[in-house]
């Protein structure tokens, strides 16, 4: 039986208890604080990048995985695995995707297969673990990567901004809109639309903020039964708890795995970001 091994990179968010288990190589973004740098998901917690974004004078920066890094990883992980499969963050979002491409295309006879998600945060990091399990079932990659692009293409992704600052400032919302959206006290609901963040919503006032999302959800007609949903959030275990209980309440889920929002998606989306991800049937 072929040995498979499933790569990532750390905006997929994968809780770090669920990556051990099931085997999973995360590749570190970059988060910088001015002169400081910090690799994502390894040497913050969600929680203390928050703190010290909230405390910051500096507006965080990131970069990206170069090749030369995918490479030494794929190089490593080759020496004991048949193949590799590599599921990153949007192309349209960052050039994560190509430095994995690059870094394949530079190792001469590697069975590598890198997709690119289209999606963020544990929206395709929750295809990742799906992945996970079948490599650890004995599944075939061609049976993988199936199913990856099958899920891929019905992830629907809801998150919430408590302000919209950093997203103008990090060129992901138009400043006309940030303003706006700031004197009405606006709270855009965002999604994910080929590979880039677009408005699906908008919610006045932030007691608001759970009920309309999940009338929003209701309105999309899942059938949870049989699904695991997938939340995440930016150091507010409180909010997220409530948005826990109220999908718990509503539609009656399998199950839920709960996420942290890491340094790098946290540095555009800012504090008080909370997220859920489902599977369309």
């Amino acid at each position: 039986m072929a040995k498979i091994k499933i790569i990532t990179d750390s905006t997929a968010d994968i809780p770090k208890n669920l990556a051990e288990e099931l085997n999973i190589t995360v590749v570190p973004l970059t988060v910088h604080f001015g002169e400081e740098s910090y690799k994502d998901w390894y040497d913050l917690t969600s929680t203390e990048f928050f703190e010290k974004l909230k405390n910051s004078d500096v507006m965080p920066t990131t970069s990206q995985i170069s090749p030369a890094a995918f490479e030494e990883v794929f190089r490593k992980e080759l020496q004991e695995n048949d193949s590799i499969i590599c599921v990153t963050l949007s192309s349209k979002a960052s050039g994560t995707y190509q430095s994995a491409v690059i870094a394949k295309n530079s190792i001469e006879d590697a069975d590598i297969e890198v997709i690119d998600s289209m999606l963020l945060s544990y929206g395709y990091g929750m295809v990742v673990v799906e992945a996970a399990k079948m490599a650890k079932e004995g599944k075939s990659k061609q049976e993988i990567i199936g199913r990856v692009n099958y899920l891929l293409e019905r992830i629907d992704t809801y998150f919430i901004v408590d302000t919209l600052e950093y997203l103008k400032k990090g060129g992901r919302i138009n400043l006309a809109a940030a303003v706006i959206g700031n004197i009405l006290n606006i709270k855009p609901v965002l999604g994910i639309k080929d590979g880039l963040v677009v408005p699906v919503d908008k919610i006045r006032g932030s007691k608001n903020i759970i009920p309309k999302m999940v009338e929003l959800i209701k309105s999309k007609g899942y059938n949870m039964s049989n699904q695991v949903v997938g939340l995440a959030h930016g150091a507010i275990p409180d909010r997220l708890e409530e948005l826990k209980e109220a999908i718990e309440n509503e539609f009656h889920p399998k199950g839920f795995v709960i996420s942290e929002v890491g340094s790098v998606i946290g540095a555009h989306s800012g504090p008080g970001v909370i997220g859920a991800f489902f599977i369309r049937d």
